[in-house]
């Protein structure tokens, strides 16, 4: 009995056409490389008459122009490949709910891991101009697992919409008008949701086209008056009574001026060079020009201030134009997880373990700005406080990988151990200001009786005594920080902002008579050691 491959359906499918190319290019057709080109000469009538076919279905003209769109108009395949790449450079993440089983998961992850996936999200990006992309699946078996080893981009033009709905993408084919019905597990097709309406009018390249046609018409107009008033006007003149050869020698010469820069005319013959006055075509042109690129810009990337050079907005409005950029960068990822979940995750899964009754993701997170600045501040501050922060969870908000076993580490300078408390006993006898002289001998004799004497006496060092004082009161350090600190950091824990937190230190806040009353002691101690030792 021959095992059946099962869909999400649970309905068999077939695997006849699973490791081989259906929507390949052919030498003639409908499916053959389209060399001719659409931008050449385009006007306003030609430009509404291509998007009106593409809007009733028929988007082979519309399809060729906007990839040539892409190679004229550099502002637009600037700001359009930064919303792609932006989307290919984010590392996908799989999801999966805790009933998913683990094999299934590891599965996905290696799917996601493996070559050509990457590569297959960004020319799923592709839609965002066009309206939709076709990536053709071909499955083998590999490490057990029958998963696709090649993702194949196929160009749009390739494919056709049904005549009624024209949401259902079909495969153009010579001998079906209507297109034939993509096989089950072999084709992603992404269509991005940037607007309400049938993918062919959801694409960008749709309403820049009409930006790209007065760019090129204002490039052609900005190049011929450049040319003109590049090269000053040549004037010639020539006497009454100049024949028609001597008209035709001087029309000469003035023509070749204008390439050559040199001429010879006869005597009596005059050229003048005519200074022309006017406005430079860059207030006219240039813009209209940047006018019209910032609009493409808001089209494609939803601002301005990242997207064009000019007048610079102020901080303010520098974040809320990055967030607008951010905002459709998040959504641009959920489509294509979306897209993948359904033509790619949910069919690999199916027919390796069985339809299930939920399937793993696959998600393109996007990371927020973080002020770093700010968060130094504040774990600077709130840290002391006692406030428990975990170690990985701060280097990953400044990007920040595990440190490995035995690598150098930047830290802080460990500091040196604490002297052990002495145990506590009655305070060294005080020394006497000086030893009594023994009869006959000055202060400072060296002699064997005055040495046995002050070797006998008991002789106590200030440093020492002001040492073993600050062990003890090191020792009761708990005691005197208790009562500070203890109100500090209730507050900063159960309040949710400053007001809250100052008026809970309001209520409750720091006792310092501990710390006074040690103060004091520790200060009238140490003056006695002095006054002793002195």
């Amino acid at each position: 009995m021959v095992a059946k491959i099962l869909g999400p359906d649970g309905q068999p499918v077939s695997s006849a056409d699973l490791n081989r190319e259906i929507a390949m290019p052919t030498e003639i057709g409908v499916r053959a490389v389209y060399r001719d080109g659409i931008a050449s000469g385009l006007s306003p009538e030609g430009l509404a008459s291509i998007l009106r076919d593409a809007a009733t279905g028929n988007a082979r003209r519309y399809l060729t122009l906007a990839e040539e769109m892409e190679e004229r108009y550099w502002h637009y395949a600037s700001q359009l490949q930064t919303r792609r790449l932006a989307i290919e450079a984010i590392d996908p993440s799989v999801e999966a709910p805790k009933e998913v089983p683990t094999k299934i998961v590891d599965a996905v992850h290696s799917l996601v891991d493996g070559q050509g996936f990457r590569d297959m999200v960004g020319e799923m990006a592709d839609g965002i101009s066009k309206g939709y992309s076709v990536s053709e699946l071909i499955w083998d078996y590999t490490d057990g697992l029958l998963r696709p080893v090649k993702y194949l981009w196929r160009d749009p033009r390739y494919f056709q919409f049904d005549r009624v709905n024209l949401t259902e993408l079909r495969l153009a084919s010579d001998g079906n008008f209507d297109g034939e019905p993509l096989p089950f597990a072999k084709f992603i097709t992404h269509m991005p949701r940037s607007k309400m309406g049938i993918p062919l009018r959801r694409g960008v390249a749709r309403t820049a086209a009409w930006a790209f046609m007065i760019q090129s018409f204002s490039l052609k107009d900005w190049a011929a008056f450049s040319e003109v008033y590049g090269m000053p006007l040549r004037i010639g003149r020539y006497p009454v009574a100049a024949s028609e050869g001597d008209k035709r020698t001087l029309l000469r010469a003035v023509r070749s001026i204008a390439s050559d820069a040199a001429a010879v005319i006869p005597m009596g013959m005059e050229l003048e060079f005519a200074k022309v006055e006017g406005q430079h075509g860059t207030a006219v042109f240039g813009g209209l020009l940047e006018y019209v690129d910032k609009q493409v810009s808001k089209i494609v990337v939803g601002q301005t201030l990242t997207a064009d050079v000019g007048k610079s907005g102020s901080l303010a409005q520098a974040q809320v134009h990055n967030e607008v950029r951010l905002d459709i960068l998040r959504a641009d990822g959920r489509q294509i997880g979306n897209t993948i979940a359904r033509d790619l995750i949910s069919v690999f899964v199916s027919m390796n373990f069985g339809p299930q009754p939920v399937y793993p993701r696959v998600a393109f997170p996007v990371a927020e700005p973080e002020d770093v600045k700010a968060l130094s501040d504040g774990l600077a501050q709130l840290v002391p406080l006692g406030l428990k922060v975990e170690q990985r969870e701060v280097r990953s908000k400044f990007g920040l990988s595990e440190p490995e076993d035995g690598a150098d580490l930047l830290m802080k300078e460990a500091p040196p151990a604490p002297v052990p408390a002495a145990p506590p006993g009655p305070m060294p006898p005080m020394p006497a200001a000086t030893h009594a002289l023994l009869p006959g001998h000055v202060a400072g004799c060296r002699c064997g009786p005055c040495l046995t004497r002050l070797s006998a006496e008991p002789v106590v060092d200030a440093a020492d005594m002001t040492d073993a004082l600050l062990a003890e009161a090191g020792s009761e350090w708990g005691e005197i920080s208790d009562p500070l600190l203890g109100p500090l950091v209730a507050a900063a824990s159960r309040a949710s902002s400053l007001e809250e937190a100052l008026a809970l230190i309001g209520r409750r806040g720091p006792d310092g008579s501990q710390l006074l009353k040690r103060l004091a002691s520790a200060t009238a101690t140490a003056r006695g050691i002095g006054d002793v030792a002195d």
